[in-house]
């Protein structure tokens, strides 16, 4: 959530800006998950539907307000997208391990949902790299 918070606020682009921040808001929501999952609780599924809703937008959107490529603002950013999308890809596979260590069924599938999740959120990462010459 802090990581995400301050590359929102770091990146030049706007719309990387909203991505980032769409990004942070579902990795709070994965954090109250976490917690109640830790204090016993069972994890409640809506979330799940209402971050779907929040990623649609982005994954559509194009990259018209990206700095020129190869400017230090172009460079910020693909460093921001670069390190995020690393945080992602790591974040996919601990969720996995937890998958398969968690006997509790509802734990698992919980567990899965973030995962599955955070899934999105490295194509959201990656599509907007590759529509702005970042990805290669």
């Amino acid at each position: 959530m802090e990581k995400y918070g301050r590359y929102a606020a770091s990146a030049c682009d706007p719309r990387l800006r909203q991505l980032f921040g769409t990004i942070g808001a579902a990795e709070s929501n994965h954090l109250q998950t976490l917690s109640a999952i830790g204090s016993g609780s069972l994890p409640q599924q809506q979330q799940s539907r209402q971050q779907q809703g929040q990623q649609q937008p982005q994954q559509q959107q194009t990259g018209s307000g990206a700095p020129a490529q190869g400017s230090p603002e172009w460079q910020q950013d693909r460093f921001l997208c670069t390190d995020a999308l690393t945080t992602e890809k790591h974040a996919s596979g601990l969720y996995d391990t937890g998958v398969f260590e968690f006997a509790d069924p509802a734990v698992r599938q919980a567990l899965n949902r973030i995962q599955s999740e955070e899934q999105g959120h490295g194509l959201s990462i990656y599509e907007y790299m590759n529509r702005n010459g970042m990805y290669n």
